[in-house]
C-alpha cells in the first residue's frame, strides 16, 4: 500500500482552487466526516490560539485522511520539534506565522525536507507515512512532495518581503494573516482600508509571479467572493466558532421576529 498523497497540493500547482474551514475551538470524531460532506477539502487546525494538544492532532489528522480531507496545521510556534511532530504525527501541511523573510522562509521549508534538502529527522512505519513498509527513499519522496507549506504574511516585515519570501522553493502558499496585519500596519481592525486592501493584492502579486498561490480565511461569503475574485485560491470558509455563532445567531434572529 502506498502512501496518500496530497490531491489539495497538486490542486493548486495546476492553478485550481481549494476550499476548506480552519478550527479553533470544537474537536469531536464526527468532525472531519461534517467538515467532508460539506464539500470541505481541508481543515485547517489552529494550534496557535487553541488548547488543542498533539494526540488531538494525531486522532483529528487520522480522521481527516479517513474520509479524504487534507489534514493541515498552524503549530504553536515555530520550532524544528514542533514541525517535525505535526508532521510525524500525520499532518499534510503546515501554515507558519509571521514569516518575515526569505531566509526564515528557508528555514522553515528545511524542516519540513529529509537530507540532503532539509533536516527532518526520520521515522518510517508511522502515521506520517500510512504505517507501511516499502522502500524508505520512495517514501521520503513522496513525504517532501505531500507536505504543503504556507508562509502566513501578517507582519509589516513579512509584506515588505513577500517578492523573496514567495520565491524560496518549498513555500507553497502566500497566506493572509488579515488581523495581525492590521495591527501591524497600524490601522488595527481596518480591514477597507486602503494600505490592507493593497496588501491583498500585493500578496496574490508575489505569488502568480512566483507560480505559488494566495490563501486567506473568509469572514464573511462577501469577504470570500471577493478574495476569489482577487486571485486567492486557498480559501478557507470561516472558523468553527464563527460558522456556529453565525448560524445559530441567524436562526434565533429569524425565530425571535417571529413572535
Amino acid at each position: 500500500m502506498a502512501m496518500r498523497s496530497n490531491p489539495m497540493k497538486a490542486k493548486l500547482a495546476a492553478g485550481e482552487t481549494v476550499y476548506g474551514t480552519m478550527i479553533f475551538e470544537f474537536l469531536s470524531p464526527g468532525l472531519p466526516r461534517i467538515v467532508a460532506n460539506s464539500g470541505a477539502e481541508f481543515i485547517l487546525y489552529d494550534l496557535e490560539h487553541s488548547g488543542f494538544t498533539i494526540n488531538d492532532m494525531k486522532t483529528q489528522f487520522a480522521l481527516c485522511t479517513g474520509v479524504g480531507l487534507v489534514p493541515l496545521a498552524r503549530p504553536p510556534g515555530k520550532a524544528y520539534h514542533i514541525t517535525a511532530r505535526m508532521l510525524d504525527v500525520g499532518g499534510f501541511g503546515l501554515m507558519y506565522q509571521m514569516v518575515g523573510s526569505a531566509a526564515e522562509a528557508r528555514e522553515l521549508v528545511s524542516w519540513t525536507r529529509y537530507p540532503p534538502a532539509g533536516v527532518r529527522g526520520a521515522i518510517f512505519g508511522g502515521a506520517h507515512d500510512d504505517y507501511t513498509g516499502g522502500d524508505v527513499a520512495d517514501k521520503a519522496a513522496a513525504a517532501m512532495d505531500r507536505t504543503l507549506v504556507c508562509a502566513l504574511i501578517e507582519t509589516r516585515e513579512g509584506l515588505e518581503n513577500i517578492d523573496e519570501i514567495m520565491a524560496v522553493d518549498g513555500i507553497d502558499v502566500a497566506h493572509l494573516g488579515h488581523m495581525d496585519l492590521s495591527l501591524s500596519l497600524g490601522i488595527p481592525g481596518q480591514y477597507d482600508h486602503p494600505d490592507l486592501q493593497r496588501a491583498i493584492d500585493k500578496l496574490v502579486e508575489a505569488s502568480e509571479k512566483n507560480g505559488k498561490s494566495a490563501g486567506a480565511m473568509m469572514p464573511s461569503l462577501e469577504w470570500g467572493l471577493d478574495l476569489k475574485n482577487r486571485g486567492y485560491r486557498m480559501i478557507s470558509c470561516n472558523h468553527d466558532m464563527g460558522l456556529l455563532s453565525e448560524a445559530l445567531s441567524t436562526g434565533l434572529a429569524a425565530l425571535k421576529g417571529n413572535n
